[in-house]
């Protein structure tokens, strides 16, 4: 009698790759060790998150499949993307630190004469899938051969808008450094990324690439690539430090009072990237709206008006129902009620935080004015905006 094939081994085998791989051996011994991890999972800080939508089935369809509400999650024309050159990258910057949003949250930092690269998606699709998924609203601003070497790729979470199967296997083949999650390595592992080249940390813990100390720090979301989700990879925050300036990376997170001991422990920060997209009522606790965006910046610099602010996740990918330019117009918005200074690049435009920064709405061309109510936990009020119309208190 033939022996049989192990159980699950040809669900295994039509594994996509880009599903990555789960953790296993003294990776997975390492997760059942951390503190954050109980009853199988990981563990959000201030209790569990609501990880799908609430709500009625009916209702959700109802603001996606909405025709006027859909005709706004896209831009009317062509997003400005700045043509990235190599002289933009290879100048040092005057400042000592230089920011490049390439859209989503996708940051090169240039910091004390390193560079940082943070949740690098190149890929036309964020989908496991190269003919499904939400597209690209924008190009890339330049090719990934072209951006030079990077000393450490940081990676928040192992999401596929964050976590891009293509352009890891891309950077595999160059000698720079990746800090992860705990957890995510195993998916790095089997895109072709050795072992020795990766920092896989927990919450709270660091490591040193040149002159820089990185450290994970606490977030608010999920994780998970496969059919299971077995929530098996950590999701983090990243607080970067070098010799004079020190930056900051939200990863995809909803809002928490945690914010205040990362920014007591490791700040303050010259800049922050925050992610302030793809919110919506359905999902409010594992991504923010600009409102609390600008509520975590400030948390972040102890509670006033500091460094500057750099929205991302948003403007490259539809991904919620909000309107595409939404996030910029409410972000502007907010950080001027609280006097904070923000930056809005076009996709692809270096800038340094220490310097003059881009602050024109470059959005408000490719969108329509309409009146909304902002609604997001505070008082709500009417107005004639650039941007949607919807009343939402959150994003996923």
């Amino acid at each position: 009698m033939a022996a049989s094939s192990a159980p699950g081994a040809g669900l295994s085998a039509l594994r996509p790759p880009a599903f990555g791989a789960e953790p296993t051996g003294e990776r997975m011994a390492r997760i059942r060790r951390s503190p954050h991890f109980a009853n199988g999972v990981f563990q959000n800080p201030g209790g569990p998150a609501r990880l799908r939508p609430s709500g009625s089935g009916r209702d959700i369809a109802r603001q996606f499949l909405d025709k006027d509400a859909r005709s706004r999650r896209a831009p009317k024309g062509a997003i400005p993307v700045h043509p990235t050159t190599l002289a933009d990258l290879t100048r040092p910057p005057a400042t000592g630190l230089r920011l490049t949003w390439m859209g989503h949250s996708s940051v090169l930092a240039e910091i004390d004469g390193h560079r940082v690269l943070f949740d690098p998606v190149w890929g036309e699709r964020c989908s496991p899938f190269p003919f499904a998924g939400p597209r690209r609203l924008h190009p890339v601003p330049l090719p990934l051969a072209a951006l030079g070497p990077v000393d450490v790729v940081v990676i928040s979470h192992d999401h596929y808008d964050h976590l891009d199967m293509p352009t890891i296997k891309e950077l595999a083949g160059t000698d720079t450094v990746f800090a992860v999650p705990l957890g995510v390595g195993a998916h790095l592992e089997r895109w072709g990324v050795s072992a020795d080249r990766l920092r896989e940390l927990d919450w709270q813990e660091a490591t040193r690439v040149g002159g820089l100390t990185l450290t994970a720090t606490p977030a608010r979301h999920f994780c998970g690539r496969g059919l299971r989700n077995t929530q098996h990879t950590l999701w983090a925050s990243w607080a970067v430090a070098g010799e004079r300036h020190r930056i900051y990376h939200s990863g995809d997170t909803g809002y928490f009072e945690g914010f205040r001991d990362i920014g007591a422990a490791h700040g303050p920060f010259d800049a922050t990237m925050i992610q302030v997209g793809a919110y919506s009522e359905f999902w409010p606790d594992i991504h923010m709206t600009p409102e609390e965006g600008v509520r975590s910046h400030l948390d972040l610099q102890g509670g006033d008006p500091g460094g500057v602010l750099l929205p991302i996740h948003w403007g490259t990918f539809n991904l919620a129902p909000h309107a595409w330019a939404e996030p910029g117009e409410w972000m502007k918005d907010a950080a001027e009620e609280a006097r904070q200074a923000v930056a809005f690049p076009r996709p692809g435009a270096p800038f340094e935080p220490g310097g003059e920064l881009p602050t024109e709405p470059w959005w408000r061309p490719l969108t329509r004015p309409v009146p909304r109510v902002w609604n997001t936990g505070g008082p709500s009020r009417s107005e004639e905006t650039h941007s949607g119309d919807l009343d939402l208190a959150g994003d996923r």
